[in-house]
């Protein structure tokens, strides 16, 4: 995970640095950091200095104040922890100070980086190290990175970066300063994203994890590839690529969004994000006015629509790659893609998918899903089933600048927009919607879908916006619930057929804002051992929509309400389903036949919320999580 940003310019840069840190603490904020060479604004030349702490990056910029904390080159870090707890002696930047500076004092170092990723090969790397004289401050890997740079030192920063680089195993972003090169800032890629953007005076260049890092500073950006190094000065930049040539890398124009966004009436960015549904659906469907390949076109393509429609032509089958909730909407599109295209669809788990023997077929579309686009496990499933021949590839993906776009053959963009709170929510349904569009479009290839099924199809996604909008008036009942929540330590989530990943989705909200230790169960599974845990303690909340399922699932609450189990039933209005002592009923507004799984999950998402906010839990920001997972 992490955020890194870095900038040389000629101007004080602590404040932009820290504003991309604001930007970046998405993607974590365990600990936060500063470090600039402040040559040029009055102090020793040559002098690397830093500020760190273990609180949110707004008390880093108080303390950046107070200690004077200038320079016209910096980098700064925000960190997700993986290797060391969230300490201080942890936090980035880090420095080398060279061999044998082992009093432990806070003194000027000689070498500061930041790292996002994570070093397979540190601790050999670190027993070379010590036994050369270094002393180690942290239990991060990331600090045998800046010792291996300094040991390599020889004039040149470039030369000591790319020799360093090519002893690195697993994943990394760097960016690095050298006391002895002012207004120098060198970068490198492997795994992890890093953008470099170019100043609107000629003269800034800055170095980010993210694009939205910078927004408001510049909009002209180029994105690095796997291997390159980068080396920035004032006024000028070069790539190197892995063969350590020098290359070219397209500058675009990025209009980024800033994450800084505004919170309105609403108390948390998840509240609002949940609120923005109705639009961000609206948006992802706008110029949809029939089921065609070139909503699946990535950028650039040489012929609109004729990629697409060959590809969806020659595939054969669906392989899905997804993690988190965008794993759960994969689940969703399975029933869809089998139901409606009659296509058949794998989803896998795309952290597990590369490590095990599968059996790769060339007509399989790979569907990647990622909001960010730059989700490690993500995008090392789809290079791997790439690497085995399967060259048919699509993502569905809310950033239209990721790796995740710029590395699958055909893209559907959503438009969710910037998404701040750790638990997806906008993002998740509007991942919905681009895959009902996929099956349709999968459907309509193989002649399953006609005309008439097509305007009926789309006119149901056109009514989506208005019908989010009536399950969001359900707020109030969700309160009342969330209320008999906040006391439980455990709770149980059921759904059958298309809604069972929907209950999936709804156990994990609770998990990731709450604490609240949350299963989810297929409802026809419960008499198959999971029943042994409900007692009155144990609140099951149940996905019942007016389905070919209904009865069935009925007769699964019999069973809870038979062992004095508590539901909570999300019922369709249809359903015959009333309300008694044990059994609390909320009526979702109308049928969505199948869509309904998009309508379902909102409530679902109101009633984590509203727990996590009588629970006092950070929820836009939950514990030992971050938004974009950029590492294994």
């Amino acid at each position: 995970m992490c955020g890194i940003v870095g900038a040389v310019s000629t101007r004080n840069i602590v404040p932009i640095l820290v504003q991309g840190l604001q930007r970046l603490e998405y993607r974590g904020y365990d600990s936060c950091g500063v470090s600039v060479h402040s040559a040029g604004l009055g102090a020793p030349t040559g002098a690397l200095r830093r500020a760190r702490g273990i609180s949110r990056v707004a008390d880093l910029a108080a303390q950046c104040e107070t200690e004077g904390l200038q320079g016209l080159t910096g980098i700064a870090h925000t960190r997700w922890a993986t290797h060391g707890a969230p300490a201080v002696a942890n936090a980035h930047p880090h420095f080398s100070m060279g061999p044998h500076a082992d009093d432990g004092a806070e003194r000027p170092g000689r070498v500061t980086l930041v790292h996002n990723g994570i070093i397979e090969n540190h601790e050999a790397l670190r027993a070379e190290l010590l036994a050369r004289g270094y002393h180690f401050s942290s239990q991060t890997d990331t600090e045998t990175i800046v010792h291996l740079i300094d040991s390599l030192y020889d004039g040149d920063l470039l030369t000591a970066v790319q020799t360093a680089v090519r002893r690195l195993r697993g994943s990394y972003s760097i960016a690095v300063m050298h006391r002895d090169e002012p207004q120098r800032l060198i970068g490198a890629r492997e795994g992890s994203p890093l953008v470099l953007g170019i100043g609107a005076d000629g003269k800034e260049n800055f170095l980010a994890s993210d694009a939205m890092a910078l927004a408001g500073v510049t909009d002209q950006i180029v994105y690095l590839e796997e291997g390159d190094l980068i080396d920035v000065q004032l006024g000028k930049y070069w790539v190197l690529d892995r063969a350590g040539q020098r290359a070219e890398r397209p500058v675009r124009t990025v209009q980024a969004m800033s994450g800084a966004a505004d919170l309105g009436p609403y108390r948390h960015y998840m509240q609002k994000e949940i609120f923005e549904q109705p639009r961000a659906v609206a948006d992802t469907l706008e110029g949809v006015q029939a089921v065609v390949p070139q909503l699946f076109e990535a950028a650039g393509t040489p012929a609109p629509g004729e990629d697409a429609q060959t590809t969806f032509q020659a595939v054969r089958q669906v392989l899905i790659l997804a993690c988190g909730t965008s794993y759960y909407a994969g689940c969703v599109a399975k029933y869809w893609l089998e139901d409606i295209a009659g296509i058949p669809t794998q989803v896998e788990i795309a952290s597990e998918y590369r490590y095990r023997a599968s059996v790769p077929d060339p007509a399989t579309l790979v569907v990647t899903i990622s909001q960010s686009g730059e989700t490690a496990d993500t995008l090392a499933a789809l290079r791997h089933a790439q690497r085995l021949g399967m060259r048919h590839t699509l993502t569905v993906c809310n950033v239209p600048t990721s790796a995740m776009v710029r590395e699958c053959r055909l893209a559907f963009l959503t438009r969710a927009g910037v998404e701040i709170g750790v638990a997806s929510t906008k993002a998740f349904t509007t991942q919905l919607v681009g895959l009902f569009l996929l099956a349709l479009m999968l459907a309509k290839t193989r002649a399953r879908l006609g005309p008439a099924q097509e305007a009926e199809q789309l006119d149901a996604l056109r009514r989506l916006p208005g019908a989010l909008q009536a399950v969001l008036a359900l707020e109030p009942q969700l309160i009342d619930w969330a209320e008999q929540f906040t006391a439980k330590e455990h709770a149980l989530f059921l759904g059958r057929g298309l809604h069972y990943p929907i209950a999936q989705e709804g156990a994990l909200k609770l998990k990731e804002i709450t604490y609240i230790h949350a299963e989810a169960y297929a409802a026809g599974e419960l008499k198959h051992g999971p029943l042994a845990l409900v007692t009155s303690a144990m609140p099951v909340v149940t996905v019942a929509p007016n389905d070919a399922l209904l009865e069935k699932l009925k007769s699964n609450m019999q069973e809870v309400r038979a062992r004095g189990g508590v539901l909570y039933a999300l019922a369709d209005a249809d359903t015959r389903i009333e309300g008694s002592d044990g059994l609390y009923v909320i009526r979702m507004p109308g049928r969505s036949g199948l869509l309904s799984p998009i309508l379902h999950v909102v409530p679902l998402q109101l009633l984590a919320y509203h727990t996590a906010v009588a629970r006092g839990t950070d929820v836009d920001k939950p514990r030992n999580l971050a938004k974009s997972v950029t590492v294994e």
